[in-house]
Parts: structure tokens; sequence; C-alpha cells
């Protein structure tokens, strides 16, 4: 075998290898499940500036949360088969219009998934499991 030969095959089997990594590595990716981020107490507490209000209109003022809504459901936060439209319980904003909190109901009374928003950067921070409502009254 001439020595060209030798390196094309080198070459080609190299390829193969580099191919097969990328592969399992896109593999692995794709298949871990995003989960949403869980906020801490502390973090949730920091998005609560002055007093939080009742957002009159929630059709109006809100952006896009259902896929998060199904990041939550496939993480088994909330349950699967629930009425979307009965999903959402209410919507508080801070005094400076910087976060949105979006109360979802659970199947427990009185207990609420809040997913909260950065108005400013208009993408949803993460969730906390919350099971009163004296922060917002």
């Amino acid at each position: 075998m001439s020595i060209d030969k030798l390196i094309h095959l080198h070459f080609l089997s190299l390829y193969v290898l580099v191919l097969i990594i990328f592969l399992i590595v896109l593999y692995k990716k794709m298949s871990v499940k995003k989960i949403p981020k869980k906020l801490t107490q502390e973090k949730y507490n920091a998005t609560i500036i002055g007093k939080m209000v009742e957002v009159e209109d929630p059709e109006k003022s809100m952006f896009n949360i259902w896929p998060f809504v199904n990041k939550l459901k496939r993480a088994q936060i909330l349950p699967k088969k629930f009425n979307e439209s009965l999903l959402i319980n209410k919507i508080y904003r801070d005094s400076n219009n910087d976060f949105e909190h979006i109360l979802l109901n659970t199947e427990k009374e009185n207990h609420y998934v809040v997913i909260v928003a950065n108005l400013t950067k208009n993408k949803i921070i993460g969730y906390l499991l919350v099971d009163s409502l004296k922060k917002y009254l």
C-alpha cells in the first residue's frame, strides 16, 4: 500500500471518529430535558419592589408564558391535564413596572405556582411554589 493511500485512510478514519463523537454529544444534548428554573426565596423577594398591584386586564399586559407553562408540565410541577382557561389565577406587577408575577392555580387549594417575569428584559426569570397570597394583599 502506498503512503498516499495510508494517509487518506488515516484522515478518513479520523473524520469518521470525529463524526461519531459529534453525534453522541448531539444526542445527549437533545435527550436532556431542560428543567425550568426554580427561584430561591431571596431572588423571589427581590422581585417584589414596593406594593404589588393587580393587573386589571391580564389579556392585554401579559406576554407569552405558554412555552414556560409547557416546561412546568413536562417537569410535573403543574398537572398535564389542567384546563388552561382556569390556569391563571391573578397577575400582579410591582410598583416600578419591572416585574410581573403570574399566579397559576394548582390542584391544591390556596397553593400557586408563581411565574416571575422581568418586563424590562421581556423574559421569564423562573418560578416558585407559594402557599399564600400574603405578599400580594
